[in-house]
């Protein structure tokens, strides 16, 4: 196994293009999530079973997160959010599991998930407020302010894409350090340290994701507002 968590580790090819394990995990938890909602959604009552209270507990759980941010109802940001949450968090805690490694150890995977939130901010932007009143804002409040504006687009979104590598990566690197070094015991309480590091960083990814959606969607006014608010 190599310690290099910039070179993927190819299963085999389908002609021409290899696969990794980290597209293979990504379409198996992809598969398993997909099944859990059929199975748990697919026969759903007004008297719920214990899977169909559990989606519907968590789901009504991030579209309240999700409202606290938008401050507006969260049903047409819902899907992304919370696909994105649940797909993070079980991706990063799919370590857990042997012989499985997270695929957002991998930076292929991060920067797609970075580049679906960058692609959803201006999609709901342009739809809240029009395509002329979405791309007004960037030269908002000075049009000298048109450069930064853009450059920050790409800044938070390169940010997203490498906190959430950086953190799963490097916890993964010292734990296959420790096994390779102590044996398999002695890295527990790690991988316990683990399972909460994995929680926390979708929990923060997601929550940037609403917050740029918020910003995009938010009317003039509320946006010059905020400039202001963060620049004080």
């Amino acid at each position: 196994m190599t310690l290099n968590p910039l070179q993927p580790e190819i299963l085999f090819s389908l002609g021409p293009v290899a696969v990794s394990r980290a597209v293979v995990t990504t379409w198996a938890i992809m598969a398993v999530l997909t099944a859990v909602a059929w199975l748990g959604l697919s026969h759903a009552s007004v008297r719920p079973g214990p899977v169909q209270t559990i989606l519907e507990t968590l789901v009504l759980a991030i579209k309240g997160q999700i409202e606290d941010v938008l401050r507006r109802d969260a049903t047409a940001y819902l899907p992304l959010i919370g696909t994105l949450f649940i797909f993070i968090i079980v991706s990063n805690l799919s370590s857990t599991i042997p012989g499985l490694k997270s695929p957002t150890a991998h930076l292929e995977t991060t920067a797609a998930l970075a580049t679906i939130v960058f692609f959803s901010v201006h999609y709901f932007g342009i739809r809240a407020r029009g395509l002329g009143g979405y791309l007004k804002h960037y030269a908002s409040p000075s049009i000298l302010l048109l450069p930064l504006n853009l450059l920050e687009e790409f800044t938070r979104i390169f940010s997203l894409m490498v906190r959430l590598f950086g953190n799963i990566m490097s916890h993964e690197l010292i734990i296959a350090v420790i096994v390779s070094l102590a044996g398999l015991f002695v890295p527990i309480p790690f991988m316990l340290l683990g399972l909460l590091i994995g929680i926390i960083q979708a929990y923060i990814f997601t929550i940037l994701a609403t917050v740029f959606i918020a910003a995009a969607v938010q009317p003039e006014d509320e946006a010059s507002n905020s400039r202001i608010r963060k620049a004080v």
